[in-house]
């Protein structure tokens, strides 16, 4: 007999059935970690922060697995919507925080072969924070929409999942964005345009 998502999701080991099973949260971490790193890789660019992050990404799951919806999106949008939480939640402590020294202060050391593959995930996300932050001076709500879908790559119903907003009010935000970055690109030389890609959705998006 056919199952539907949600069955499907539970008998994989979704959030809300791995957080009860250690072998299905583990199933679940290696299923969704390189996207996570590759999402937190593109907002930072040290390695330890990023590390970090990852890890707390996957701890704040097992607060809020009994968030996750199948009907209102995938697994990957729900964990990205949880990560934007936790990089934000580590941006405000950080501008919070005198030293950077004391930022790093008590963290996990990390092995050379550890080190080595991050940096590897931090050189090739490069382009996604060199675009993301061609959109710092856009509105959080219209940044937001943008850098999930163009940036993160989300379809547009999965990042207004990620967001907790309406599909209808997340094209809206997107048509703003690419409003304000065309114009934007016309005011500004060639040699300091935004990265052009972002005033594109994948086809079918739009």
């Amino acid at each position: 007999m056919p199952v539907d998502g949600a069955e499907a999701e539970r008998l994989r080991g979704g959030p809300s059935d791995a957080v009860h099973d250690p072998a299905l949260f583990e199933a679940f971490y290696r299923r969704h970690v390189d996207a996570v790193l590759r999402f937190v890789a593109r907002r930072v660019d040290d390695p330890h922060t990023a590390a970090d992050l990852t890890a707390e990404i996957f701890l704040a799951v097992l607060d809020s697995a009994h968030t996750y919806k199948p009907r209102l999106g995938n697994e990957t949008a729900w964990l990205y919507g949880i990560a934007r939480n936790v990089v934000s939640s580590e941006r405000r402590r950080v501008a919070r925080e005198a030293e950077r020294d004391r930022r790093f202060s008590g963290r996990r050391l990390l092995e050379a072969d550890d080190i080595a593959r991050i940096e590897d995930k931090l050189d090739a996300e490069s382009p996604g924070r060199r675009a993301l932050a061609a959109l710092e001076r856009l509105p959080e709500g219209e940044r937001a929409v943008l850098e999930l879908i163009v940036v993160d790559q989300l379809t547009i119903p999965e990042a207004a999942s990620a967001l907790g907003i309406r599909p209808v009010t997340a094209r809206v935000r997107l048509h703003r964005a690419r409003k304000a970055l065309r114009g934007e690109a016309g005011r500004r030389a060639v040699e300091t345009t935004p990265d052009t890609s972002l005033l594109y959705v994948r086809k079918g998006e739009a």
